[in-house]
């Protein structure tokens, strides 16, 4: 998956900032930024937690 993409039109999609979403995703915001940014890679359990988020507001996530 593209989290770079996805994680940022999650964002847009659910009218939240960095913060906002990282306490729903129980990070810190940090590490969204980094998500953002193509730095780093979400956890296994982040990425369950993301897609959850993706299916409830209708993000293609691929495959």
């Amino acid at each position: 998956m593209e989290y770079t993409r996805i994680i940022r039109e999650l964002r847009e999609k659910m009218i939240v900032s960095q913060k906002e979403l990282a306490d729903l995703l129980d990070v810190n915001f940090t590490t969204i930024s980094r998500w953002e940014n193509g730095k780093c890679e979400p956890t296994i359990k982040a990425k369950r937690k993301i897609v959850a988020l993706c299916k409830k507001y209708k993000i293609f996530t691929g495959k």
